[in-house]
């Protein structure tokens, strides 16, 4: 791997791609709410150190006169790792690209997702890749640089969905980094394997520029493909002195004039933000003032002191995203960084710390949810509070989430649950309780029902004897018909694929195969169960492909300890083929029902997530990457996997909170009582099974019962709103 010596910054990478004059940033502030002293430090810290205010900077520019969309990440502001704010001016930018027809072109640096924000922020990677599939969709070029180092959920979604991707010479490209991978499985990861080059003698990408031929190559491509398009209504001209221009923030409209709403269809291309804005939960208020011409104006002070945007996309008003302008940033690492600056997956950064930052932030840094700090992490976070009480009263008030057809509901209130809310402001989520008692139980448990620790849930979804996505089938199933491989050559037993009757219901089945356990795994370690590999994910969409062309509803299963780590799966195009599952999923025409079953580690779980419909087992979990990688990127140690899980929200119950699960089935009606093993499926497995046939099948059998268009339309919102407030 090639040491990069030297990084050039978002707002220089900026300056170097578009005509001179012609940036216009499309950010708005993000006010930082976090009550934690330090994590209000590392957010100030990394303000200062890149004059910036997040971790993206969104804006349009000319390439050789052509208005140009553009994304980047700034990867210097905690390992340029996203989350909800991110995400959310990630998404809004997309949006506001395919509204106005630009070609868009973006260029993540990025360790993945914002560790101290969990799940909810894993979650954007959803969002990200839905936008993009619309922008796509609309016939509209995407393309994409890779910068050092780009890594984890932000490679395996926005990153690998380009038309045309190019990297950096001897750029870190992979999908988990080398240090989590050796906290795993005790060893290195095989040399020469993550870096551009290689990837391109793979066919992962087209190309590996150096910054000063991106522009020209951009260019000349673009010449391409958009050769039969009429050209985008022009941008007033800009630069460092010019003019603001200014929209109705989160309405697509011209930049340099008034703004164009259309009619919200969520379920056409690039139609989910005005249907969410007619809904009441996208942009409000004016427009900030911006600087055009200088992408990346420095924060200083309050919001109401610093530079807002020039244009619509942003956030809403209860916490805007900002661009920033002038600020001269170095185009190298500040003195005292390492020179690699290698990432671990999911927003870890190995490697010396800038010294004007304090204390390593790959060691300490960690700041959990709800403001409760222990040792801070690599890469910082924006974690997500500001909203937490008031989504958690509004949930207790209106109950639990919409009713399951054809069963009773089985969650615990989102209020019992200690669930999380979130907003795009920088701040945390809310601490999650080790043991608590839902209000409601579910499937005739009685009134009351044991929510458990993280701890008590990982360890029951790893136990061997736990039942998996072939003992559901063999249970709860009829007319089995398992299908072998992509149909092109590749099968990988970690992927089930079958047509099957479940409950009753015809449908096309897909999970996690963890009954295949490797010889010496045990139920108590991260690497439990069979590692799904890229042509497990080719499996995968292979039956989403025969769900959708044969109208069959979509049942996947989710029960996985990761997905594999290895050469063969970094050159196999991992990263590449989780992005192409969320953009199929999240696309699919068909009926769609996702069972979170057990373990849900990672972008093998992510991948076969966005559902209509999501169910989950009481002790199933959902976590940006397993909990002792997690552990080893906060921590330095995988001993505190248990602990940073609970802080993460990776259970059911919070999931449920979050609005990520619609429904929570217990596992067994024996409860114990004192949360240790509270009603784990394993004690009675047939039974449990059963039951859970009878509620997938009516599941199924109301999704295939709605109206098309409308079932698509809401999948698209359900996703567009993760993370905001509910």
């Amino acid at each position: 791997m090639t040491a990069m010596n030297s990084r050039a910054s978002a707002r220089e990478l900026i300056e170097a791609i578009v005509d001179p004059g012609s940036w216009h940033g499309w950010d708005e502030p993000v006010a930082i709410t976090t009550d934690d002293p330090d994590y209000r430090a590392d957010l100030e810290r990394a303000r200062e150190r890149t004059g910036l205010d997040e971790s993206v900077i969104t804006g349009e520019g000319r390439i050789e006169g052509r208005r140009v969309a553009l994304v980047a990440c700034e990867f210097r502001f905690l390992a340029g790792s996203i989350g909800v704010a991110a995400g959310e001016r990630l998404v809004r930018a997309v949006e506001r690209a395919t509204a106005e027809r630009l070609p868009l072109l973006a260029a993540p640096a990025s360790g993945g997702t914002r560790m101290q924000e969990g799940t909810v922020a894993f979650l954007q990677m959803v969002k990200v890749a839905a936008a993009i599939t619309d922008h796509k969709a609309a016939g509209l070029p995407y393309l994409v640089h890779l910068r050092h180092p780009t890594t984890g959920g932000v490679l395996a979604s926005w990153g690998s969905l380009g038309h045309v991707t190019a990297a950096e010479p001897g750029a870190l490209i992979g999908f988990m980094g080398p240090r989590v991978h050796e906290a795993l499985y005790g060893e290195e990861f095989p040399p020469g394997v993550q870096n551009a080059e290689n990837l391109m003698n793979h066919g992962l990408i087209d190309a590996v520029l150096p910054l000063s031929r991106l522009s020209g190559v951009a260019a000349r491509v673009l010449r391409v493909l958009c050769a039969g398009d009429p050209a985008p209504a022009p941008a007033p001209a800009a630069g460092l002195g010019a003019a603001p221009a200014a929209t109705v923030p989160g309405q697509p409209g011209d930049a340099g004039g008034a703004s164009t709403e259309p009619t919200p269809d969520p379920g056409a291309p690039g139609g989910a933000r005005a249907a969410a804005d007619a809904a009441g939960w996208g942009a409000a208020g004016p427009a900030a003032e911006a600087k055009p011409g200088v992408p990346g104006d420095a924060p200083s002070g309050t919001p109401e002191r610093r530079g807002g945007s020039s244009a619509g996309g942003g956030p809403s008003a209860v916490s805007r995203s900002r661009r920033g302008g002038a600020g001269g940033a170095d185009a190298t690492e500040p003195k005292g960084t390492a020179a690699r600056g290698e990432t671990t997956e999911d927003g870890g950064v190995e490697g010396r710390q800038d010294a004007e930052a304090g204390p390593s932030s790959a060691v300490h840094g960690y700041v959990a949810p709800g403001g409760r700090s222990a040792e801070r992490g690599a890469g910082g976070a924006d974690a997500a509070e500001g909203e937490e009480r008031g989504r958690r009263g509004n949930a207790a008030a209106g109950g639990s989430p919409s009713m399951a057809p054809g069963g009773v509901d089985g969650a615990a209130t989102p209020e019992a649950a200690g669930g999380v809310g979130s907003a795009h402001d920088q701040a945390g989520p809310a601490p999650f309780a080790e043991t608590e008692r839902a209000d409601a139980a579910s499937d005739g448990t009685g009134p009351e029902a044991v929510v458990p620790s993280a701890e008590v849930s990982i360890r029951a979804s790893r136990r061997a004897e736990r039942p998996g996505v072939r003992d559901l089938l063999r249970v709860a199933a009829e007319d089995v018909s398992p299908l072998s491989g992509t149909g092109a050559g590749e099968h990988d037993p970690g992927l089930l694929l079958a047509l099957a009757r479940v409950g009753g219901t015809p449908c096309v089945v897909l999970g996690h195969n963890r009954r295949s356990a490797r010889k010496g795994d045990t139920a108590e370690g991260p690497g439990e169960g069979q590692a799904l590999g890229p042509a497990g994910l080719r499996t995968a969409r292979r039956g989403m492909h025969i769900a959708a062309e044969l109208g069959l509803p979509l049942l996947t299963v989710i029960d996985t300890a990761g997905a594999a780590l290895s050469r063969e799966a970094e050159e196999g195009g991992l990263a590449a083929e989780i992005a192409r599952c969320l953009a199929d999923m999240v696309t699919l025409p068909a009926p769609t029902l996702c069972l979170l079953l057990g373990q849900g580690a990672g972008g093998a779980a992510l991948a076969l997530l966005p559902a209509d419909r999501v169910v989950a087992a009481r002790h199933a979990w959902l976590s940006p990457l397993p909990p002792e990688g997690a552990s080893a990127i906060l921590h330095r140690t995988t001993e505190r996997a248990y602990e940073v899980a609970a802080r993460q929200g990776v259970r059911s119950a919070d999931l449920l909170a979050q609005g990520i699960v619609d429904r929570v089935v217990e596992e067994d009606a024996s409860d114990s009582g004192d949360g240790s093993r509270a009603g784990d499926a394993s004690r009675a497995p047939d039974a449990f099974l059963s039951r859970l046939g009878h509620l997938l099948g009516a599941e199924l059998a109301a999704l295939r019962a709605q109206d098309p268009d409308e079932r698509l339309a809401a999948r698209r919102v359900r996703h567009r709103r993760i993370g905001l407030p509910r």
